[in-house]
């Protein structure tokens, strides 16, 4: 039988109504991109596979909640049964990076006391000329969180495939040091048919994509 994944990271995705999340996925399981966008009622969910190194295939299920404060008794019984979260905001609405501490804050005392791997996504790059979050404010508060920051656009398909790359490799390093492993009753890390042991200290992984910048 062949095998389809070894692992699967069950990934949510968190921030304001409108910032994009739902294009982003579309965009990285779809390969599609709309204008018009209905907003997410509750959670929606996706799925993707990545081979993260030779013969590792790692599923990767992904959950889009919706931003808006009513469904937040929805949305809050996701947050721990994930291991993966991408903190998306709005570069041309500054409310919403305003935001991103106080949607970390929230996920992070639900999931006590365990921990989720995180990265701040700075998404519609494409429209520079509208930007009112620079650069720096943002990699200064990825910096202060400790975790990674990347700019997307699901318009250009710039860095959406490498967001998820990158969270999926700190999960999968991770796992490689024993600080995340599979738990009964938890569903942010399941092993598939066969389970390949990880120790420290194997081969680093290495990603295809580098950063690009949006040119559309």
């Amino acid at each position: 039988m062949d095998i389809l994944w070894q692992y699967q990271f069950r990934i949510i995705l968190l921030g304001d109504s409108t910032v994009g999340k739902s294009s982003l996925l579309k965009r990285f399981t779809d390969g599609i991109y709309s204008d018009v966008a209905d907003p997410t009622v509750g959670v929606d969910f996706y799925a993707r596979s990545l081979d993260i190194e030779p013969g590792i295939k790692i599923k990767l299920q992904l959950w889009d909640t919706a931003g808006q404060e009513r469904f937040r008794s929805i949305t809050t019984s996701y947050y721990r049964n994930s291991v993966g979260g991408l903190l998306v905001f709005d570069l041309t609405n500054h409310k919403t990076f305003d935001h991103v501490r106080e949607w970390h804050k929230e996920v992070s005392e639900h999931i006590l006391p365990h921990n989720m791997v995180y990265i701040l996504i700075g998404h519609k790059s494409d429209l520079n000329k509208d930007r009112k979050v620079t650069q720096d404010e943002a990699e200064q508060l990825a910096a202060e969180m400790g975790i990674r920051y990347v700019e997307t656009s699901a318009k250009c398909n710039s860095n959406v495939d490498r967001a998820f790359q990158l969270l999926s490799r700190d999960i999968y390093e991770l796992m490689k040091m024993g600080q995340i492993t599979t738990r009964d009753g938890w569903d942010g890390v399941k092993s598939g048919l066969t389970t390949r042991v990880l120790y420290p200290g194997d081969e680093d992984i290495e990603l295809e994509p580098r950063e690009k910048s949006c040119n559309c």
